[in-house]
């Protein structure tokens, strides 16, 4: 029999885990822009720092697709109607030393464009408010802060290069660095 462990102490033992991560997009006048949510001051991990429209992490017995319904739904608010038209777009897996301990993460990322007039509402207090930023925003606080979550980065990197906004030798390099675990 397969025992179940709880999310919060797999880094403590260093086992994997998974997760779902949505870039919600909205498209206007030949403009990207992107959902970002700040994070509740009082979340255990990365308090008040900048995160994507919807990410938690893949409980026992759900898929990477019902995850995401779930997820979206709990902190954004987002009908399953809606994320019928979210589009798998990458597998990252990642290993990092963290004061929790050993995160070994497969991260599935998904894109979901947006009608202009959608606008998320926090549901569950994870989340303080959602805020719509230029792409290009969003790339130079990655690029110049410590202000987005951890392992957000490396979705967001994934996007910036699918959306060709890195020059082509550094967006061979930074691509070769995702692909590795």
């Amino acid at each position: 029999m397969i025992g179940q462990i709880d999310r919060g102490a797999l880094p403590l033992l260093g086992c994997r885990a998974a997760g779902v991560h949505l870039n919600g997009l909205v498209r206007r006048d030949d403009a990207l822009f992107l959902w970002v949510a700040h994070r509740a001051a009082d979340k255990r991990l990365d308090p008040g720092k900048l995160d994507h429209l919807a990410a938690g992490g893949l409980c026992a017995g759900l898929t990477a697709a019902e995850a995401l319904v779930k997820e979206a739904g709990e902190e954004a608010g987002i009908q399953p109607e809606l994320l019928r038209d979210a589009t798998e777009v990458a597998t990252i897996r990642y290993a990092m030393d963290r004061p929790e301990g050993l995160r070994r993460d497969t991260l599935y990322c998904y894109d979901l464009v947006l009608p202009e007039d959608f606008i998320p509402q926090p549901v569950d207090g994870e989340v303080a408010f959602f805020e719509l930023m230029p792409l290009e925003t969003v790339f130079r606080i990655v690029r110049d802060t410590r202000d987005v979550k951890f392992n957000v980065n490396l979705v967001l990197i994934d996007l910036f290069l699918r959306e060709g906004m890195f020059a082509p030798d550094a967006a061979c390099l930074l691509r070769e660095a995702l692909d590795t675990e």
